[in-house]
């Protein structure tokens, strides 16, 4: 599929790409990029629906004020072929105050449809939404042409957010901050303004991500979130309060557990499951919990914003009505419905039962 050339063409943008430097001046300066760099990026993204939608909160210290509900980049929006459905819920999550839209350079595979997708929409609506994107790569050359190839596709010439993806263990630690690994390339499109904040993300162990924000001042953290984690490998035990300590944007994702968490959830065949993914637990029965409770378990908690991917735009204007309608959770309430979710707590958080490096 084509896609319109970004702004990203002009030779100032465009430099970046170019750009060598060591590791130690990636990490201590970013002024060696400066003459580079441009003036200033535009103002923050701004839904005039927001305020009226749903409730907002700080995105950490970026001085972003982001709606509790935010639309996730899987589901419809990283099948191929799908712009039919895709684009109609971006759309309408916008018109519905959404506010931030997340997204990766590996969702929908080689072709990267969900960032296509999405850039649909960026082509006309920039302004309006608070755009992250993501690296898998872990080196500074090849994070370095996923930022490239995620701009054309995004229709723009800068992202709001951009994030290690998937840091699981340690050994991904190592490599990102490794001479030549993947941070030098955050680090140096933060200097020259192609991206206004990083993060990294996380499902698997909260170790690793707690090391790399120990090694680095990162705007935001996007961490599996759900109430199945308390059983497993816990997120909220001690990676949530460091990130309450550093001030971090905390974006919570999984909330529903792939749909696991919920009694409305059909289960598929296991033989079609374990085809799926090798090595998935699988998940023979439904779920045990509402998509109110699962939301609002995860909102309760010191969080800034939920992703989630729709399949449809229903299911999209059932999310931002229980936004809209959200209150806390007390405390005895919260412990109810992580006591209910233990039953199919190992499948909602199949993502933390694989054998890594």
């Amino acid at each position: 599929m084509s896609q319109k050339q970004p702004a990203i063409d002009n030779q100032g943008r465009r430099e970046f790409l170019k750009t060598g430097g060591a590791v130690t001046a990636a990490f201590l300066t970013s002024s060696a990029l400066a003459a580079e760099a441009p003036k200033s990026l535009p103002a923050l993204p701004s839904n005039p629906v927001t305020p009226t939608a749903m409730p907002t909160r700080n995105l950490g210290k970026t001085g972003y004020k982001v709606g509790i509900f935010s639309l996730g980049g899987q589901a419809a929006l990283e099948m191929p072929n799908n712009e039919a459905v895709a684009v109609p819920i971006i759309e309408r999550a916008l018109d519905l105050g959404v506010n931030y839209i997340d997204t990766s350079s590996i969702y929908g595979g080689p072709d990267r449809w969900s960032e296509q997708y999405v850039g649909k929409v960026m082509a006309h609506r920039r302004s309006q939404a608070f755009l992250a994107t993501k690296t898998k790569e872990r080196t500074r050359d090849g994070s370095m042409r996923m930022i490239e190839k995620s701009l054309q596709l995004l229709q723009t010439d800068h992202v709001d957010l951009w994030q290690l993806h998937d840091i699981g263990t340690l050994f991904d630690v190592n490599e990102v901050f490794a001479k030549g690994g993947a941070m030098e390339a955050l680090v140096e499109m933060k200097g020259q303004k192609v991206v206004r904040h990083l993060g990294l993300t996380g499902h698997y162990r909260p170790d690793a991500l707690m090391e790399g924000i120990r090694r680095y001042p990162f705007d935001t953290v996007l961490m599996a979130m759900s109430a199945a984690d308390p059983h497993h490998f816990s997120f909220n035990e001690a990676l949530l309060p460091l990130a309450v300590e550093r001030q971090m944007g905390i974006i919570g994702m999984k909330v529903p557990g792939r749909g696991r968490l919920l009694s409305n959830w059909t289960p598929q065949p296991l033989e079609l499951q374990a085809k799926m993914w090798e090595g998935m637990v699988p998940a023979p029965t439904p779920g045990t919990l509402t998509m109110r409770e699962a939301m609002y378990y995860t909102l309760s908690r010191p969080v800034s914003t939920i992703i989630i991917g729709c399949d449809s735009i229903a299911q999209l204007e059932e999310n931002v009505h229980l936004a809209r309608e959200f209150t806390p959770l007390s405390d005895p309430q919260a412990a109810a419905i992580v006591a209910r979710a233990e039953p199919v707590s190992k499948p909602s958080l199949f993502f933390r039962f694989y054998d890594r490096p």
